[in-house]
């Protein structure tokens, strides 16, 4: 029998892993939710593929995403960063990444975690959506609306609503899967 996946991973062996151990995967590490925000952030305006094609040269390039190291870069590291090809080099997502830094620590200073913080909004529990076709996936949700305000409000950038929803959906506080995906059988990351 075949599997049937979402339609949008098809095609390229990484994207099809990634749909199938990651994507939807609840996420509850700092860390990760970290890594994955600035990795969101990097994609605006382009295909997820791209960014997901060059992650291992983002690890590298900034740090393994460590974010007190990160909060600390100074314009000799943006420089830096402006070089490295194995990144998108937009000196406004770069620096966006050291700004999102200090603000996430700043959050997780005020709320214990950001992880906490974040999955409150769903009450810890993932929001199951019923999508039968790709057309019934919103770019945006009021979720992701209230999200995007609140990380705004608190000194994040490159974390609009259109951003906010993809994240949410990557860090499984959304489980957009399709209705006929294999996943709904069996949960990402469930063996």
């Amino acid at each position: 029998m075949d599997i049937v996946r979402c339609p949008w991973c098809e095609g390229d062996e990484l994207y099809t892993a990634y749909h199938d151990t990651e994507w939807g995967v609840p996420l509850y590490d700092d860390q990760k939710l970290f890594e994955l925000l600035i990795l969101e952030g990097a994609q605006a305006g382009l295909s997820w593929i791209t960014i997901l094609r060059r992650r291992e040269g983002y690890r590298a390039a900034f740090n393994g995403f460590d974010i007190q190291k990160i909060a600390r870069y100074k314009d000799r590291d943006i420089e830096r960063l402006m070089g490295d090809a194995r990144i998108i080099r937009n000196r406004r997502k770069i620096i966006s990444a050291k700004d999102n830094a200090r603000a996430f620590l700043a959050l997780q200073k005020a709320a214990g975690s950001f992880s906490a913080w974040l999955w409150a909004h769903v009450d810890g529990k993932p929001v199951v959506n019923h999508p039968k076709t790709m057309s019934d996936i919103p770019a945006v949700s009021p979720l992701s609306e209230t999200i995007s305000k609140e990380l705004k409000n608190l000194g994040f950038t490159f974390v609009g609503p259109t951003i906010m929803y993809a994240y949410l959906q990557s860090a499984g506080l959304v489980n957009d899967h399709l209705v006929d995906c294999f996943t709904r059988r069996t949960p990402p990351g469930k063996d």
